[in-house]
């Protein structure tokens, strides 16, 4: 038997397929088969987790499964989500900087790639809405996570994500992760029967990505490593 520790992949195919993964946000109707879904998963659990606890489950959704919680969740959304708050928060209550300006950019450049203006409420809320049709992608999922686990399963768990859409770009397949979805987790919870020792952590879209759609323009930049790495004792 091989010796996994011996395998050696180049530099180049991995941070080609990191640098190509970027959220899209409008796929193309083109099925993705069950089998796919399952190796992509296959390969995202070899993700690291503490004592090897394996914290994530996911619901995979496709065809009317899928539509049916669509449906379910923008009912929710669109009567303005009142009394719908997530079990957890994603975000701040208040932005400190820079982290603010990073999430004022990436806002208004992907609302001035689809033409929605600064003040368009209605327009915004029908984008936001397209999340909960997992922006058309043939499969959605849902995750969740066992409410008694702690922040070190949470920290696990964005690693198996993170592996989900790796494995996702390795075969020609694009990703977008969604947190939007932990704010309807009641509705999730109805209509995919999940216990109540399960929280929702988020939803993700999976497919092929459109490329004649402005949004999927969007490139997202970064930080260089001198602004967030710290580098002590070489050279010494």
């Amino acid at each position: 038997m091989d010796d996994p520790f011996d395998t050696v992949v180049a530099p180049a195919v991995i941070d080609a397929v990191i640098r190509s993964r970027r959220s899209v946000r409008a796929f193309l109707p083109a099925p993705v088969a069950e089998d796919l879904v399952r190796e992509i998963l296959s390969v995202a659990c070899r993700a690291p987790s503490g004592t090897n606890t394996q914290p994530w489950r996911c619901h995979v959704l496709a065809g009317e499964r899928k539509d049916a919680l669509s449906r379910a969740v923008i009912a929710a959304h669109d009567a303005g989500g009142t009394g719908h708050v997530a079990e957890y928060d994603y975000y701040p209550g208040d932005f400190p900087e820079p982290f603010l300006a990073r999430r004022r950019k990436v806002g208004w450049d992907m609302y001035g790639l689809i033409g929605i203006a600064k003040g368009d409420h209605m327009a915004m809320h029908a984008q936001h809405g397209r999340n909960y049709r997992f922006f058309d992608a043939p499969v959605g999922m849902i995750f969740t996570i066992d409410r008694r686990l702690r922040i070190g399963s949470w920290l696990d768990y964005g690693m198996f994500l993170g592996n989900i859409t790796l494995a996702a770009r390795a075969r020609g397949l694009h990703t977008c992760a969604q947190a939007a979805f932990a704010q309807y987790h009641e509705v999730i919870r109805t209509v995919l029967g999940i216990p109540a020792g399960e929280m929702v952590v988020c939803g993700m879209a999976l497919g092929y990505a459109n490329p004649d759609a402005a949004i999927n323009r969007l490139v997202t930049e970064r930080a260089p490593v001198s602004d967030f790495a710290r580098f002590e004792g070489f050279g010494a």
